[in-house]
């Protein structure tokens, strides 16, 4: 099938979806919608506690092959930035917390993983994963990415925000 033929079939799909999909892609410039999800531990987090911080949100699942390529770089660029202040967020989307903390496990991810079932997703325009979201000091949306990003783009977006 060509591109032209799955894109114009993705849209009548979309379309036809209606409101029940995510509301779409954010954009630079947008304020970062507010969350508080459960962690994979248990414990509750909000987007709020982190007010003055640059954040990364990374939005994932176990099953997606490019999340699982994209994992290691992640959590290589979560530390090497940790000490100018990013927070990075791992998000997984709609799967149970063992499945979530096994993912952070394999990949020894030391920042919190938030669980989201469905609503976050749609606040944020999450149509197919991974989604990388760069947030800076004022709580403003400073790169969104559908689809997998190499390290060095990753990096890039985190430089802007950091």
């Amino acid at each position: 099938m060509n591109r032209f033929v799955a894109l114009s079939s993705l849209a009548a799909v979309l379309a036809a979806a209606g409101p029940a999909l995510a509301a779409g892609p954010l954009h630079a410039g947008d304020p970062a919608p507010p969350f508080t999800l459960q962690q994979d531990t248990g414990s509750k987090f909000s987007l709020s506690s982190l007010k003055g911080k640059p954040v990364y949100l990374n939005f994932f699942a176990s099953w997606c092959a490019p999340c699982n390529e994209e994992a290691p770089s992640v959590v290589s660029l979560a530390k090497k930035y940790h000490a100018k202040g990013l927070v990075v967020v791992g998000v997984d989307e709609q799967e149970s917390a063992d499945k979530a903390k096994g993912f952070a496990d394999k990949y020894k991810m030391t920042y919190p993983i938030v669980l989201d079932d469905g609503p976050m997703g749609k606040d944020y325009g999450v149509l197919a994963l991974p989604v990388h979201v760069f947030i800076d000091r004022n709580g403003k949306i400073s790169t969104y990415r559908l689809g997998e990003m190499n390290p060095g783009e990753i990096e890039d977006a985190i430089k802007k925000i950091v």
